[in-house]
């Protein structure tokens, strides 16, 4: 249905139909702005959400376990997530928003230049009807004018006084007006033909043309407005699949939490690489009490463990330091304050192993560096030999040998710490054969006199005061472990300085890993604190090293704490 045939009469209506469609565009162009606007901001703040919740740590440092690493992946989806959100405001902004804002400008300029043809096109046609309608006037005035000349002369050429100059005068002005009346006559007819073909082009071709013009117009904003609707919407849906693999990779890494995996790793990390301490002994303090010999008398201690002991039952410690160790269970629980050592020696058995791997492996990493830099700096040399102009080579040399150097410094780096790895897989691969030997050959369980055992949690027991405990004199049959069994765990490249001595108040058997066997009245040096565990570190004068209970000795602190 054409505009130009139904709507001929319907101008102005045109006009505003037309400008409402622009409207209507411009209405739908701020739409989309607003829009893309927030798939903007809501893809930075998922960015900035992201970036909040990604770990500030090196990969190194981060924790091992299935929920943190789900986590992370998570984080990272959701950034992919982000990013594909900001695929959708850059579709929306120049496939959508971008050509709607351009289409609109161009719209308004065809529109102004079809309602000035449509305007001129009616201005022509009212210019030709206002001179058809003037020559009509004018006809019609000199119609009038001749039909009053013709009864002046009627009246005078019937009135016998009239003059024959005056009839004839009236004659000719009769003749003239006649005449004047037939040229207007004439000339409007000739006007009158102009106008309607004029008229019959306006209604026909000019008026026609313009409202298909505009027709056309308005059909093409109808379609490019369906065509951005499409495109709004194709913009959403181009980034489904990429979306879809985001969720289905959130889904994945939740499917990927293992909680026998995170419990390993605890264990891995966690893990002392000490056996669990022994039972408690009893305690007899009933030997000392007269016995009165009768039957009825009920000792405490069985009489075949009385005769096993082959004495008396050692007695408590009056300077064990129980309220100071309670729900202490290890001797290396407390990260000692002491420096960390070269050899680590300072750690547990299984975790010195951790970080001893930890340095070979990252030595090795520089040592294959500087191998690639020497290889590198070697083939330079080559070239420059080869081709002086580019470069000498002796000022290659020093480089070289700068880097052969740094890697003679790292194999004697790694070959120390290979030993000291090798000594520690060695001890803790025999530990459980040791431990299982003592526990055969010494009746008393593990007690408090081990650096590994652990200390009651009867709070009865921290407001008594003890006997003094001894320990039980090695029986005949019984050897004592090699007190040099344990000592490599705690040598260093560099032995710890001395910051006090002490005396021996009780001998010790030392009969456990990483203790000291010391007689009483013997001096021996101090090289580390009681750290709360009720065991201090000394040295023998022979250089043996080991713990002691801090409670047999008498300590006294140099005043330069630094040793010698």
């Amino acid at each position: 249905m054409s505009w130009g045939t139904e709507l001929w009469d319907q101008f102005d209506n045109l006009d505003k139909h037309t400008q409402w469609g622009i409207d209507f565009l411009e209405r739908y162009s701020k739409f989309v702005k607003e829009r893309l606007d927030i798939e903007q901001s809501y893809a930075k703040q998922l960015r900035s959400l992201v970036k909040k919740y990604c770990p500030k740590r090196s990969k190194e440092e981060e924790p091992r376990f299935t929920s943190c690493v789900s986590f992370y992946s998570i984080l990272n989806e959701l950034n992919d997530y982000a990013g594909q959100r900001e695929v959708v405001a850059e579709e929306i902004a120049h496939k959508v928003y971008g050509e709607l804002m351009s289409y609109s400008q161009d719209l308004k300029a065809e529109r102004k230049h079809h309602l000035q043809e449509g305007r001129k096109a009616q201005q022509y046609l009212d210019h030709s009807w206002k001179q058809m309608d003037n020559s009509k006037k004018k006809f019609e005035r000199e119609c009038k004018e001749a039909e009053k000349c013709q009864l002046t002369f009627d009246r005078l050429d019937n009135d016998i006084n009239a003059t024959k100059s005056e009839v004839e005068k009236a004659k000719a002005q009769l003749y003239l007006r006649t005449h004047m009346a037939d040229e207007s006559k004439n000339e409007y007819a000739a006007q009158l033909q102009n106008f309607n073909g004029e008229q019959w082009k306006h209604f026909n071709n000019a008026i026609p043309h313009i409202f298909k013009n505009l027709q056309d117009m308005d059909e093409r904003r109808t379609v490019k407005l369906g065509e951005t609707y499409r495109s709004f919407a194709e913009a959403e849906r181009r980034v489904i699949p990429i979306v879809s693999k985001c969720l289905e990779g959130m889904v994945s890494a939740a499917k990927a939490v293992n909680e026998r995996k995170d419990s390993v790793i605890v264990v891995e990390s966690f893990k002392s690489g000490f056996d669990p301490p022994g039972d408690f002994p009893f305690e007899d303090f009933s030997q000392n009490l007269s016995r009165s010999g009768s039957d009825g008398t009920i000792s405490n201690t069985p009489k075949g463990e009385r005769d096993k002991d082959g004495g008396p039952a050692p007695r408590s410690d009056p300077k064990h330091p129980m309220s100071r160790t309670k729900n202490k269970l290890w001797l290396f629980g407390k990260k000692p304050k002491a420096p960390s050592l070269e050899d680590f020696s300072h750690l547990p058995p299984e975790q010195r192993r951790k970080r001893l791997q930890q340095k070979i492996d990252e030595l090795n990493r520089e040592l294959q560096k500087e191998q690639d830099q020497r290889d590198a700096l070697n083939k330079m040399k080559d070239v420059y030999e080869k081709n002086p102009q580019m470069g000498d080579p002796v000022s290659l040399q020093p480089k070289i040998s700068e880097t052969i150097c740094n890697m003679e410094k790292l194999r004697s780096e790694l070959h120390k710490n290979e030993t000291w790895l090798s000594e520690v897989e060695g001890k803790h691969s025999s530990r459980g054969d040791r431990r299982h030997s003592a526990d055969n050959h010494h009746q008393a369980p593990q007690g408090r006199e081990s650096p590994e055992g652990s200390y009651t949690d009867d709070t009865s027991q921290e407001h008594h005061t003890p006997h003094p405990r001894r320990p039980s004199p090695a029986q005949p049959g019984n050897p004592n472990p090699d007190p040099h069994e344990f000592d490599d765990e705690f040598d260093d490249d560099d032995p710890l300085p001395v910051i006090g001595h002490c005396k021996a108040l009780y001998s010790f058997g030392g009969q456990n890993e990483g203790t000291l066997v010391m007689a009483e009245e013997e001096v021996l040096y101090i090289i580390e604190e009681d750290k709360g565990d009720g065991w201090t570190r000394v040295r023998k004068q022979s250089g043996e090293e080991g713990y002691v209970p801090t409670s047999y000795v008498e300590i006294t602190m140099e005043k330069n704490s630094k040793g010698s």
